[in-house]
């Protein structure tokens, strides 16, 4: 435990690099277009820069807490850093965009091991009253830093060149790294000679890294059209299906899935796998409708989004006192999970004409429950497990969170997608030749293109293109209220599982929970 100054420069350090990993989950989003150009490759080729990054998030995560072991935290946390740091000064230099998608491949697993070490470090700079504050704290970190990315992204390709959205990692990671190396606790490696799980780190990487793939490029190869789709959902399956029987039955597992034997790990981790489908789900999904259906720039979007953000950021660390204070999770996360239900359903009742005043409230109401569902989650996921067991239950969970992320989006895409398919259908039955509304419609266009000095056929054209946008607008709204209706649906699920499966005594003890330290 740290004291005064030292205890909050501590602090400062640890949240800034939680904010700037999951920072650069979403502010490459934003480029994509830019880099596609420059680069001199396809947008789907392109797509691979985010890939990478995701891929080794996921598989370096469930490993923190072995690695942290093996190497001691501090060591293995400031060469995470600096890994985090070279790997974004390259992406800035690379040439082409294969050299780019392999640094941002090294840039994420120094970036996924910054995520769960640093809830260790801040849990063990507080003493354990404090913890549940700590906890509210580090949550400021995976609320910011993917909202604030596609800011910060808009912003900079807008004004600067892409290769900025890395550059800048490069002097807040080397401070980091050199606040890192003077004022946390030197930590010993572990000196246990027992060997290392080689199979199963190689069966998480091959099968983690090949779902991901399926995940993040499966919409945009049409899913099992792609051959290699195929063959790398097939890869996953059955490296995970050994992983787990591996994992079971040796005594020193890299990833000790036996903590999910607690009820209470299980369920959290379900809820928390929710939570990431919803919280990178609309990240995704509104960024998307705002500058394709309302027409705002990616800046602007970026600072709709803001107010939530700051609103959650503001009460997190007060959720880590109430939690202190005996309030069960449980009341916390019915709330969060009903606030982002109500948030999915204002946000289905939107239209054409929809100003950006409606959006606050909605958008609030999405701060906030990310704050009331992450904060008391954390909490609540290892309530239940032995002191020895709560570093790779954390882990887990935090596993859970990024994963449920890459398949809300993977779904969701997906789900738009069909919606799109079956809404132009649906809306192209009404825009017929016979039907007096479209009848009217095309004479008051023609009528209009012809005054402002269009021929006849000119304006008729002209007029049938006009009413062809409007359908293809109208197609792509139902098809984005449709995906917040699912979103609003899924996380209403969500409340009779909290309110029902919960066991009374991990109720009882999640009021006096002590938060553990994470890795």
């Amino acid at each position: 435990m740290e004291t005064g100054f030292k205890k909050w420069i501590i602090v400062v350090t640890i949240i800034t690099s939680t904010i700037i990993e999951l920072i650069d989950t979403t502010i490459v989003n934003v480029s994509i277009n830019t880099m596609s150009g420059n680069l001199g490759a396809s947008l789907e080729d392109t797509a691979w820069v985010i890939t990478s990054y995701a891929i080794a998030n996921v598989i370096v995560i469930p490993m923190t807490s072995f690695l942290a072991e093996k190497i001691g935290r501090k060591q293995y946390y400031i060469g995470s850093i600096l890994l985090f740091t070279l790997a974004s000064a390259f992406c800035g230099f690379s040439n082409n965009l294969w050299e780019l998608v392999a640094f941002r491949f090294f840039q994420g697993i120094g970036g996924g091991a910054l995520l769960s070490t640093s809830q260790s470090i801040l849990f063990e700079t507080f003493p354990p009253k404090q913890r549940a504050t700590a906890s509210g704290i580090f949550s400021l970190g995976i609320i910011i830093g993917p909202s604030i990315g596609p800011v910060m992204g808009g912003y900079i390709v807008d004004n600067l060149s892409w290769q900025w959205i890395f550059y800048v990692n490069i002097p807040i990671g080397l401070l980091a790294a050199l606040l890192s190396f003077i004022y946390l606790k030197p930590t010993q490696k572990s000196t246990d000679k027992r060997s290392i799980d080689w199979l199963g780190i190689f069966l998480l990487a091959v099968g983690v890294g090949a779902l991901q793939v399926v995940l993040e490029r499966g919409q945009t190869d049409d899913w099992f059209s792609a051959t290699y789709i195929i063959v790398l959902t097939i890869v996953s399956i059955l490296s995970l299906a050994t992983l787990i029987w591996w994992e079971l039955k040796i005594p020193f597992p890299v990833i000790n899935l036996r903590v999910l034997k607690s009820a209470t790990l299980s369920i959290s981790a379900i809820m928390t796998f929710v939570l990431g489908f919803g919280l990178f789900g609309n990240v995704f999904v509104f960024p998307l409708f705002s500058q394709r259906i309302i027409g705002y720039s990616a800046f602007q979007t970026g600072t709709m989004l803001l107010p939530g953000t700051l609103v959650a950021a503001m009460i997190s660390p007060f959720l880590g006192r109430i939690l202190q204070s005996g309030v069960r999770p449980q009341y916390l996360i019915v709330l969060g999970f009903g606030l982002s239900a109500v948030f999915g359903y204002m946000m289905s009742g939107s239209n054409l004409e929809t100003g950006s005043a409606y959006f606050f409230l909605p958008l609030i109401f999405r701060g906030l429950s990310a704050a009331l569902l992450i904060v008391p989650l954390t909490a609540l996921a290892v309530s239940d497990l032995k002191p020895a067991e709560i570093p790779q239950g954390a882990a887990l969970n935090n596993m859970m969170r990024q994963m449920g992320g890459s398949f809300g989006i993977a779904l969701i895409n997906t789900y738009i997608a069909h919606r799109e398919t079956a809404n132009r259908t649906a809306l192209i039955t009404h825009v017929t030749a016979s039907d007096s509304q479209t009848i009217l419609r095309q004479q008051s266009l023609v009528g209009n293109f012809m005054v402002h000095g269009s021929t006849y056929l000119r304006a008729t054209q002209q007029a049938i293109g006009a009413l062809e946008r409007t359908v293809v607008r109208q197609t792509f709204l139902l098809s984005y209220m449709d995906a917040f209706l699912l979103l609003a649906i899924l996380n209403a699920c969500c409340i009779p599982l909290v309110v029902l499966t919960i066991k009374k005594r991990a109720v009882a003890k999640a009021g006096k929970v002590t938060i553990p330290d994470a890795h």
